[in-house]
């Protein structure tokens, strides 16, 4: 009775909205608002490590490992934002209030980047992730309240957010890459700065689509009661700008630093969900101890997984052959294969779920062929980098391009269950610590990746060697990791107490 009666109440909370090919049009504001957030992201993501390598090291191989190393703290504190951005929206200032103030942020960041000096360079990415932390949180909920928990469209709301996100992601790298090689021919423009203007562009036009678009929301996710007060607005501004220099100095502290800080936040909160759990009784703390254990999975599979960014950039500009009869296929055009590969797999992989019935995997297992394929990836650049190396010290185009489906078909076997597993395991009481929980062991995944990137690229930058090395240890952590959570899966399973 009680969960029928919060479901109406719910029900009757939300406003009546015009219909757009079947669902609440804000769903579509929503959708072009994450479009372009995402554009900005991802269209920095390719440049970021070659910028550093061109800009502050003069082309020098030295370099590469400092950049990898930068690029895993700045995508760690990303996701640790994640983790209070929430809560500002919850509790100080609401949830439109919170992206706009967070794609504000974002958009100074991204043009604080394009100025060529180090410290201006890290403030650049510290405001960014400042400005992430409030934005990406808040956004996704914002989609799950324009639907009633029993509306049957909610599932497919989010599945057409969720292509919104891919659609930036696939077309920005292609563009950013496009606006590198002949806006920057044709002007003068350092590429760089071509790449990291765009995306501040990017960035301004999400800002711009909210404010105006958020009208259409007619209350949802707006501010209300004490969060309604404009000095609140003021104080998160003024706390931003006081974390800004603490997530400077995270960055310049160094990612191995970094690692033990993090390390440090993530025991003190899987001790307080254990005690919850405990608290709870037999059940919630064999729950809270399955999801603790899926969690030490989730950082192996995205240190490895987040080469993409770092190593498997350097890859691409120095050891994969990219010529094709005189024209050069840019180097961030590779990161539009994982979107692209999402796009097309996302289908057939949720299809072979439906079609296995009862023979579904359990989640331990999907985790498991998670890091399983993304081990296979690794195979395939092992017997690349030993047996297809040619004259020219390169490996074939086609190995990275598979290289990168192969690791997006792990990603839809983990990524898309690992939300809605806190949620069935986490404690009651700490639902949110959970997730905090989720995104920091990605977080700590990522770190972990710009370290792993930095021994890839050895002293002097990444030689064939020094790539067949580390993804060699890489292949074996992650058949290592994936086979170790099959054998282990029928124990969480029982851990979990039925949860599916």
């Amino acid at each position: 009775m009680s969960g029928a009666a919060t479901s109406t109440a719910e029900a009757r909370a939300i406003p009546e909205y015009r219909q757009i090919m079947g669902h609440p049009a804000p769903l579509w504001m929503l959708f072009m608002t994450e479009f372009w957030e995402r554009f900005a992201f991802y269209g920095i993501r390719w440049a970021l490590v070659l910028y550093i390598v061109a800009q502050f090291y003069g082309g020098s191989g030295v370099g590469q490992a400092d950049a990898n190393l930068t690029y895993g703290s700045y995508l760690a504190l990303v996701y640790a934002g994640a983790v209070f951005g929430g809560y500002i929206a919850d509790r100080v200032i609401g949830y439109q209030r919170s992206i706009l103030v967070g794609a504000a942020f974002m958009v100074v960041g991204l043009f604080a980047i394009t100025v060529p000096d180090q410290d201006v360079f890290r403030l650049g990415l510290a405001t960014i992730i400042v400005g992430n932390g409030m934005f990406k949180p808040n956004i996704s909920t914002m989609v799950g309240q324009l639907y009633a928990i029993n509306d049957q469209r909610r599932d497919s709301g989010f599945t057409i957010f969720y292509m919104g996100i891919n659609a930036g992601g696939f077309l920005a790298p292609i563009l950013t890459g496009y606006l590198a090689q002949s806006f920057s021919a044709q002007t003068g423009v350092p590429a760089y700065k071509v790449v990291f203007f765009a995306a501040g562009i990017g960035m301004l036009l999400s800002l711009v689509w909210f404010q105006f678009g958020r009208r259409g929301l007619k209350g949802i996710g707006a501010a209300t009661g004490e969060l309604a007060n404009p000095m609140r607005v003021v104080a998160v501004v003024i706390g931003a700008l006081v974390v800004i220099p603490g997530a400077y100095f995270l960055l310049k502290l160094g990612a191995e630093k970094l690692q033990g800080i993090l390390t440090v936040l993530f025991i003190a909160l899987a001790l307080m969900l254990l005690v919850e759990g405990i608290r709870n009784g037999k059940v919630a703390r064999d729950k809270t101890i399955a999801m603790l254990i899926i969690f030490f999975f989730n950082v192996m599979f995205w240190c490895f997984f987040e080469q993409a960014g770092s190593s498997f950039t350097f890859l691409a500009e120095n050891i994969v052959r990219r010529d094709f009869g005189g024209w050069i296929f840019p180097t961030g055009w590779f990161q539009s294969v994982n979107t692209l590969a999402i796009i097309v797999c996302a289908p057939m992989v949720a299809a072979v779920w439906v079609m296995m019935g009862r023979a579904n995997p359990s989640i331990p297992r999907k985790f498991g062929l998670g890091l399983i394929f993304n081990g296979l990836a690794f195979l395939l650049l092992m017997f690349a980098l030993q047996s297809l190396v040619g004259a020219d010290s390169k490996i074939p185009f086609w190995t990275l391009f598979m290289v990168y489906v192969i690791q997006s078909i792990g990603e839809l076997c983990l990524s898309p269950i690992g939300l809605s597993m806190v949620t069935k395991l986490a404690p009651t009481r700490l639902v949110g610590l959970g997730m905090g929980g989720w995104f920091l062991s990605t977080g700590i995944g990522n770190n972990l990746s710009g370290i792993f990137a930095s021994f890839v690229s050895g002293e002097s930058g990444m030689t064939t060697q020094s790539a067949l090395g580390g993804y060699t240890f890489g292949f074996y952590a992650l058949i290592g990791s994936g086979v170790l959570l099959f054998l282990i899966a029928p124990l969480i399973q029982r851990l979990m107490h039925g949860v599916k």
